[in-house]
């Protein structure tokens, strides 16, 4: 791998596996032990604004960390239902990412954007000392449409507008890798590509929140912030991408990415992109990443990804009975007690052959 792309995946491995987790190094290597906390410790491993940041900044790099575990928790997600889980497997995990497959691009979108997302919210929460609530001085004024009250009604920005720009920078200075390229590193422009499209999937797609003021419910006056879409909206928006990629390659210059295939306009800056065709992950396959199918739970009446018929490859599937613990008959007691009993119930399970 290139240097970039090495520097990226090893920050990878250090965030993705909680305390007491097994870890690879750049996927290969002596195992360490990768835990969140750690990550300042181990600054010659890191490079460039990404040390800095670490010396400088390490209560930011704890807020990457929470970041990219949003991330990865979100592509689970949004993966639950495919041949690909997004499973957190650190020897499969890194073989992904060793690849540029669609599959990738969708990490590096989501983990960019986790970050982005996480480091505003922290900024919003007061939980860190660098930033805070969205300056507004310079703004324009909200559309009338931006929330209730009728045109002519006086308006104030207020409240704590979410300060997006500055998680997007820092998400911008530690996840896109500083290190030099090579002449002809074109899996760092794609991830570079892919970062860019994770956060801008935060920052443009933010949405102005108003509240009315006034007696009797009336509304004299509109106090408006600007908020981040909910991480949902945005992993739903990055799948969207990821069902749409692009399959570049390299141009002739080693700094241009070309759309493979004819008539195909370029990507956008929001667009997913990837080089190389994905296995079709139906067997357990270490180098390719692939834990196969076998064994997992299907839908057998669907169509779709989940269905049976496409999650087991073709292979079929078996019915099995399980039988699961749930709370059932749950009553309130004042105050302020929850209790729940104890109910089995037999759960019918497609299962993947």
């Amino acid at each position: 791998m290139l240097p970039s792309s090495r520097t990226q995946m090893g920050l990878f491995f250090i965030l993705l596996c909680p305390a007491n987790i097994i870890g690879l190094w750049w996927a290969v290597g002596s195992p360490l032990v990768m835990d969140p906390n750690s990550i300042c410790r181990k600054t010659k491993r890191l490079a460039g604004k990404q040390a800095e940041l670490c010396q400088l900044e390490p209560e930011i790099v704890q807020e990457v960390a929470k970041g990219t575990k949003l991330g990865v928790r979100e592509c689970q997600y949004q993966f639950r239902f495919r041949r690909w889980n997004c499973t957190s497997h650190s020897k499969y995990f890194g073989k992904i990412l060793q690849q540029d497959i669609r599959e990738t691009a969708f990490v590096y979108a989501i983990t960019a954007a986790g970050v982005s997302h996480a480091i505003t919210q922290a900024c919003s929460m007061g939980e860190l000392l660098q930033c805070g609530c969205e300056l507004t001085r310079s703004r324009a004024p909200p559309s009338p449409t931006a929330g209730p009250g009728t045109d002519g009604t006086a308006w104030e920005w207020g409240g704590c507008g979410d300060d997006v720009q500055f998680g997007y920078e820092k998400s911008q200075q530690f996840m896109d890798a500083k290190s030099k390229k090579g002449k002809n590193d074109i899996r760092a422009l794609i991830d570079l590509h892919n970062n860019e499209a994770g956060r801008l999937a935060v920052r443009s797609y933010m949405r102005t929140e108003c509240k009315c003021h006034g007696l009797s419910g009336s509304c004299t006056l509109r106090t408006c912030w600007r908020k981040m879409p909910h991480f949902r909206e945005v992993g739903d928006r990055l799948l969207e991408r990821f069902n749409g990629a692009f399959k570049v390659m390299g141009g002739n210059d080693g700094k241009t990415l070309i759309p493979v295939g004819d008539n195909i306009k370029p990507p956008d800056k929001q667009d997913l992109i990837y080089s190389a065709d994905s296995p079709d992950f139906c067997s357990a396959n270490r180098k390719t990443g692939s834990l196969g199918t076998r064994g997992r739970v299907c839908n057998s009446t669907a169509m779709d990804t989940s269905g049976c018929d496409l999650l087991c490859c073709g292979r079929g599937h078996r019915e099995e009975t399980v039988v699961l613990e749930e709370n059932c008959l749950c009553r309130f007691h004042w105050c302020c007690v929850v209790q729940c009993r104890k109910c089995s119930v037999r759960q019918e399970l497609s299962l993947c052959i």
